[in-house]
């Protein structure tokens, strides 16, 4: 039984838990109220779809509503403006059942093997014609408008749109019109002929901005989760289970169910107690299950590294050396991991990873590439991994004595831009093997930057707190350890950990323990 919606509305039947998206729909209905004409660009699974759906049914009452999708229609129905209109009138006559009499006749001349004259500019005289008709202003929504970005007659189709909303005043027309997909509308590739360079340009420019917040919140996570309590008396603490959800997946629409439908299907069955599965134990459990199964997302966030070079290298950049980007805009390696929803941007305008899900699932990428499993320092941490856990405990005092015994001996006489580029990417090289399988490991990424990262290690239920940082003086080390302290603190943690990368030739290397502030700190020098 599903009672999990995801974003791709692939739910079966059975008890359904949403997030309420109401205040959303009436977000939008407010730009149809005011005729405006947008479209909705968001990554792969962000629940476009579903609150298109949820969309045309708020809006039944005022509205007669044409809901289409492009992605059922083949590339031989954009081939030319006769193919099209043929397509695209069949779709209204399908989908619309009370169409006027005399637009249905019309409509359906078009469909005919052979009309008299089948363009683009004749089908939109006819729509005209029924806008003009209709009891109830008619919007237009078409959804996967990426799958004919590529052809001219799309770009036409947009042509005749904006052409009819620029003489509304003279000629009826659409209320509103939506367009969603990935791709920006406004600025969409298109290649006419073969021998043609890509272009960005579109005659749809104008369409109002889509400032609406599709993402879910701590709150309503929240409510869905209280809708779910009432009906199976987990005894979870919802607030506790919120927040996780919303600290890990930052709302993404996708992840937020995906998680919950583990929990609710997997995690608690295998335990065989509704309660288990909703704890902060059993949600690392689902966390980690999330990132070791195939999924459409994560399979179109990896052929995304692949078609991109310029996204796999401003990524790895941004992860492993501690960059910090600050947005601007044109830069086409931040447009297009923003476009696909690898990254976001911060009220300081910085570039950060969307979420924790997608940061560990791009750490374990980064990680898990040949060459580097063939490193010394990983194949060390490989075989001697049993020797770090003991009854399911993860002893991360003795992982960071063996790091820097290992990473000495390989690495000692590097200099500073070693350490600052590379340092941290070889503890998590060497942490990999060790957890894989049974945690994670995640950045905060409002700490990442060249100087200081704080690594957070998911294990079996436990959590560890790391700060990775590069030596600049006694002074900034005590300020590293007032931070760490503080982060335990917000992490109701009494113990933390503390590497620092130091390229001093007098530096004292090894691991000791020390008490600041009424925590301990486990601090390695390397």
């Amino acid at each position: 039984m599903c009672r999990f919606f995801n974003a791709a509305g692939d739910c079966k039947p059975g008890l359904h838990y949403m997030v309420d998206i109401q205040p959303k729909l009436e977000a939008i209905k407010k730009m149809i109220d005011r005729g405006e004409y947008f479209s909705i660009n968001r990554a792969r699974q962000y629940g476009k779809t579903t609150t298109l759906r949820a969309l045309a049914r708020f809006l039944k009452n005022e509205y007669l509503v044409i809901s289409l999708d492009f992605q059922m229609m083949s590339h031989a129905d954009f081939e030319n403006e006769r193919t099209f209109s043929a397509s695209f009138s069949e779709e209204l006559l399908y989908r619309i059942p009370d169409i006027p009499q005399d637009i249905r006749e019309k409509l359906a001349a078009f469909t005919e093997e052979s009309p008299k004259i089948t363009t683009l500019s004749a089908m939109f005289r006819v729509l005209s014609q029924w806008c003009g008709q209709s009891s109830k202003p008619i919007i237009l929504i078409i959804d996967e408008v990426d799958s004919a970005a590529n052809n001219q007659v799309f770009m036409d189709f947009l042509a005749q749109l904006r052409g009819y909303y620029m003489n509304r005043d003279v000629r009826p027309t659409f209320q509103s019109v939506i367009l969603a997909g990935v791709y920006d509308i406004k600025n969409i590739r298109r290649k006419l002929r073969p021998d043609e360079e890509h272009k960005n340009n579109s005659p749809w420019n104008i369409a109002a901005d889509f400032l609406i917040d599709m993402s879910f919140s701590a709150n309503e996570i929240k409510g869905m989760l209280e809708n779910y309590e009432q009906d199976h008396h987990t005894g979870m603490d919802i607030k506790e289970m919120s927040d996780l959800l919303y600290d890990y997946t930052s709302g993404y629409p996708f992840l937020v169910s995906r998680l919950c439908k583990l929990i609710d299907e997997r995690i608690t069955v295998k335990e065989n107690s509704p309660k288990s599965g909703w704890t902060k134990e059993g949600f690392l459990e689902a966390v980690r299950v999330l990132l070791t199964e195939s999924n459409t997302l994560f399979d179109s966030l990896i052929n995304k590294l692949n078609d991109y070079p310029e996204l796999n290298h401003m990524l790895r950049s941004l992860l492993f050396a501690g960059k910090e980007i600050t947005y601007v805009i044109g830069i086409p390696s931040v447009e297009t991991a923003l476009m696909f929803g690898f990254i976001k941007i911060s009220k300081k305008n910085q570039v950060l990873i969307s979420n924790r899900i997608f940061e560990t699932l791009l750490y374990n990428l980064f990680l898990a590439v040949p060459s580097m499993q063939q490193e010394e320092l990983y194949d060390t941490a490989l075989k001697d991994k049993t020797m770090f856990i003991k009854n399911g405990h993860l002893n991360m005092r003795l992982v960071l004595e063996r790091f820097v015994e290992h990473f000495d001996s390989l690495y000692g006489d590097q200099d500073e831009k070693f350490y600052e580029n590379d340092g941290r990417r070889y503890f998590m090289l060497f942490l990999k093997p060790i957890i894989n399988g049974s945690g994670n490991c995640y950045v905060e990424s409002e700490t990442r930057n060249r100087e200081r990262t704080d690594l957070i290690i998911d294990y079996c239920g436990e959590q560890f707190v790391i700060e990775a940082k590069v030596w600049r003086g006694a002074a900034k080390h005590l300020e590293g350890e007032d931070q760490l302290t503080r982060y335990l603190e917000h992490h109701h943690l009494k113990t933390g950990y503390m590497l620092t990368f130091n390229f001093n030739k007098k530096k004292e290397i090894g691991v000791k323990e020390v008490h600041h502030k009424g925590k301990i700190l486990i601090e390695a020098m390397v």
